[in-house]
């Protein structure tokens, strides 16, 4: 089956040509057989255009956005996030800054200075890290204190605080925290420090989360809802999806965000249709796809990554779920507890309540007992006071 992107990269090989290359080549063909046959037929749907790259990985990324080969790509794609222009004038080290080597997840991770001297630290998650606010707050402060450092070694004592610039931590999702993918009617959200009296101090951590599952949502029901247009259009005047896909994008950002997240092809026609700009980048991907050995090295390794990154996730999701139970069965033993005091509380009580009444019950037996004891003595006393009136009669003496 031939691509629809075939029409516009005519480079793109046909399957059953990628699949005799490597069949006669022994190298290529041992490292392909030690993946699992869904493997086996991405990686041919990537070389024959099925299906788009994942533009997110790691080494794909860095292929098509390397700064010495092509620097106004990462330049323009960080400036549609940023809604102005900006320029990187170097790409930084991260190693070392990254606080307790949380590189499980990440798919991307790279560090860059702007031209204004700026730090922006671009990562992109497979799947977003449990506390995504905390985390992202202690890498921030860990690289403002880096660069704090660098600055007053540099300067020494002509060191400012003011020589600091801002440092941005932008991060992208590919799913979403549970936190940021409820807000699904938005896929970026910007963070800045502020106070609620509004007095203007230059605070110089910022924050951009992006989520590319909400995009995906947000971008695939605009698509069907044009497509459905489209179809109208196509029965009266024979106009369809390319006369309505400039409804499609609603700003550089969303084109950008469409390279990054989407590999269906009918997606990716859209993109290098509105812009031709991205055409280019795809080629790029698409001559990549010419060299079979590379490609598959660069494959082999993401796949690697990608299992290793699925341990350590589930690693990462059963500590949660034990610090959840943990603080569960915390949460049980104290209220266990409070309902035990309680308890104890209330059982000294009825102690007491029953202490008294059996003190008021022996003071009522001894004063039954006394009642008792009067009223026999008074009944022997009225015997004898009846006794002395029958003598008294008998004797013919009236009482």
């Amino acid at each position: 089956m031939s691509s629809i992107l075939k029409n516009y990269f005519p480079m793109i090989r046909e399957r059953q040509a990628v699949i005799d290359e490597i069949n006669h080549n022994t190298f290529l063909s041992a490292r392909f057989n030690t993946w699992t046959l869904e493997e086996q037929k991405k990686f041919l749907d990537y070389c024959t255009g099925e299906r788009g790259m994942k533009i997110t990985y790691d080494p794909f990324f860095k292929e098509i956005f390397e700064p010495d080969y092509n620097p106004e790509r990462l330049n323009n794609m960080l400036s549609s996030i940023f809604g102005q222009q900006v320029v990187i004038i170097k790409v930084l080290s991260n190693d070392g800054a990254r606080i307790s080597s949380e590189t499980s997840l990440l798919i991307t991770d790279i560090l860059v200075q702007l031209e204004d001297g700026g730090l922006v630290n671009v990562e992109i998650q497979k799947i977003g890290y449990a506390f995504p606010g905390e985390r992202a707050s202690c890498y921030s402060a860990d690289l403002l204190l880096r660069e704090y450092r660098r600055l007053r070694d540099k300067n020494k004592r002509k060191f400012r605080y003011s020589d600091i610039k801002p440092v941005y931590t932008i991060v992208i999702f590919e799913e979403s925290p549970n936190e940021i993918r409820k807000a699904k009617d938005y896929y970026i959200h910007r963070s800045e420090i502020s106070f609620d009296t509004g007095i203007n101090v230059n605070l110089l951590q910022k924050y951009i989360f992006i989520s590319l599952d909400n995009f995906r949502e947000i971008m695939h029901n605009r698509f069907e809802a044009i497509k459905s247009d489209a179809i109208k259009k196509t029965s009266t005047d024979d106009k369809g999806i390319n006369e309505a896909d400039t409804r499609l994008f609603h700003n550089k950002l969303e084109e950008w965000l469409m390279f990054l997240s989407f590999d269906e092809p009918e997606y990716i026609e859209q993109l290098v249709t509105h812009n031709p700009y991205f055409k280019e980048l795809y080629a790029d991907i698409y001559d990549m796809c010419l060299n079979t050995e590379r490609l598959m090295e660069m494959y082999s390794k993401e796949l690697a990554e990608l299992d290793r990154n699925t341990v350590t996730y589930m690693i990462d999701e059963l500590k949660a779920e034990v610090d959840i139970l943990r603080e569960e069965r915390d949460k049980t033993i104290t209220e266990i507890d409070n309902q035990k005091a309680k308890l104890d509380s209330q059982k000294a009580k009825l102690d007491s309540q029953k202490a008294k009444l059996d003190s008021q019950k022996a003071e009522l037996d001894s004063q039954k007992a006394e009642i008792d004891k009067i009223s026999k003595e008074r009944d022997l006393a009225n015997n004898e006071i009846q006794r002395l009136k029958d003598l008294l009669s008998k004797n013919g003496i009236n009482a």
